[in-house]
């Protein structure tokens, strides 16, 4: 009877071990996949179920076989993105360092090498030469020098050479540079990184934009792509090849540090640009040459420094520069049009000056008129010194530069309707602008 018992006790415990080694095993494999919060929760549910003792240890015993063999960490607290294998020391992961922003835009520390390879050739040097005349006056002061010379001045004569960069836009020489480089050249020559020379031909260039394009005879020549300039922003990582100095060929890099500055603002009023601000050295000789993004691509022409600042650096974006050069080459100009009047931004400061000067101004916003050019458009729809602008086609002006880019997009010839308040009455007048006269110093 007794050895029946113990039979029967035996033949209980190898199913309750079957049982429990099926269910270890079942655990097991949810913990190896990953799911070891539902193994948790199993055995932490509520109502608590009565295992017993012998069947505790064996639990335990067949864990720890399983655990020891399938090498797993003591934390058996494993993300779903993690292998098995992987060491936690801690579940909550430590950030991930962020790469510079530089390295962060183009995923590769020698991205400046690899620009510079692909597009350097591409990158000229630009030679100019003109013939300044001035008088003699100032040395014919002198009445003993005019013993000798007679009181007739004679005109003298001395060239001025200056340097620049450029960048080949087509196989068949057209080379997009800044206006400022080859303006009143008497010749222009142009230097590849290969070392070869050729003589350039201005095609057309806009002072009012500083961009010109030149041309030189031959073909199969490296090009540059042009990129967009439409919604950079600043910290973008960007690189500047030129010939700054004379040094030629030398590259820079660095990032946009904004984007969107006025002429006024970088003290160039009577360009119509909004500029791309960048920290990327740029030096004389630098103008004409290309700013890159990391991809070579070329975003804006570089034009201008501020002189005793350091890091301030301006291009033109490429979408302004393509489409003026597009103009010039197919036109040799560009007609931008023009109203005839100077203006200042409306501020309370300005304001109260002009209230002193006795000038009595109702408005508290606009663009206060301070100057309107005879026979100019302006003029001739008979606005004043004085009036304000409020608005320009229904759209609300409060600067200056707001009433600059709506001109600079209007139609010559196509009247501009303008709100204007003149001894606080509004008023409408339309304004017919007209083609910008070279050398035309205003609006």
């Amino acid at each position: 009877m007794k050895k029946a018992d113990n039979n029967l006790q035996q033949r209980n415990l190898d199913t309750e071990l079957s049982k429990l080694t099926d269910a270890v095993s079942e655990d097991a494999e949810m913990v190896r996949h990953g799911d070891a919060e539902t193994v948790f929760n199993k055995f932490s549910a509520s109502p608590r179920q009565f295992v017993p003792a012998s069947s505790i240890r064996l639990l335990l015993m067949v864990s720890v076989a399983f655990i020891s063999m399938t090498g797993c960490n003591r934390n058996v607290n494993i993300p779903r993105n993690q292998t098995p294998n992987s060491q936690v020391e801690n579940p909550i992961s430590a950030p991930v360092p962020a790469p510079p922003p530089i390295l962060q835009s183009s995923g590769d520390p020698n991205f400046v090498v690899n620009v510079v390879q692909k597009v350097g050739p591409a990158v000229v040097r630009i030679d100019s030469a003109r013939t300044i005349t001035s008088s003699r006056s100032d040395d014919f002061g002198d009445p003993f020098l005019r013993r000798f010379f007679g009181d007739e001045p004679q005109p003298r004569q001395r060239v001025e050479r200056g340097s620049g960069s450029g960048f080949i836009i087509s196989t068949n020489g057209q080379i997009l540079t800044n206006s400022h480089v080859v303006n009143g050249a008497d010749t222009v020559t142009v230097r590849l990184k290969d070392g070869r020379t050729f003589d350039g031909r201005v095609i057309g260039e806009d002072p009012v934009t500083d961009v010109a394009v030149v041309t030189i005879s031959t073909n199969n020549l490296p090009t540059i792509a042009l990129g967009n300039s439409e919604g950079l922003q600043p910290g973008e990582a960007v690189i500047a090849i030129g010939n700054p100095l004379g040094l030629d060929n030398t590259v820079t890099s660095g990032i946009i540090s904004a984007t969107g500055r006025s002429g006024s603002a970088i003290g160039a009023s009577d360009k119509r640009v909004d500029y791309i601000q960048t920290d990327a050295a740029i030096n004389p000789g630098n103008s004409g040459g290309p700013l890159l993004n990391s991809r070579g691509e070329v975003i804006g022409m570089n034009t201008a420094i501020i002189r005793g600042a350091q890091g301030l650096g301006f291009a033109i974006p490429i979408n302004t520069a393509q489409r003026i050069a597009q103009e010039l080459i197919a036109n040799g100009k560009v007609d931008h049009p023009y109203l005839g009047i100077q203006m200042v931004t409306l501020t309370p400061e300005i304001k109260e000056r002009i209230g002193k000067l006795g000038i009595n101004i109702t408005a508290d916003k606009g663009v206060l008129l301070i100057d309107v050019i005879a026979r100019s458009p302006a003029a001739n729809a008979g606005l004043r010194e004085g009036d304000v602008i409020q608005n320009i086609n229904n759209q609300s002006v409060t600067d200056v530069e707001q009433v600059q880019k709506l001109v600079e997009n209007s139609k010559i010839g196509i009247p501009l309707q303008l709100e204007v308040q003149r001894d606080g009455r509004n008023l409408q007048v339309a304004v017919r602008p007209a083609a910008l006269p070279v050398q035309r110093e205003s609006e």
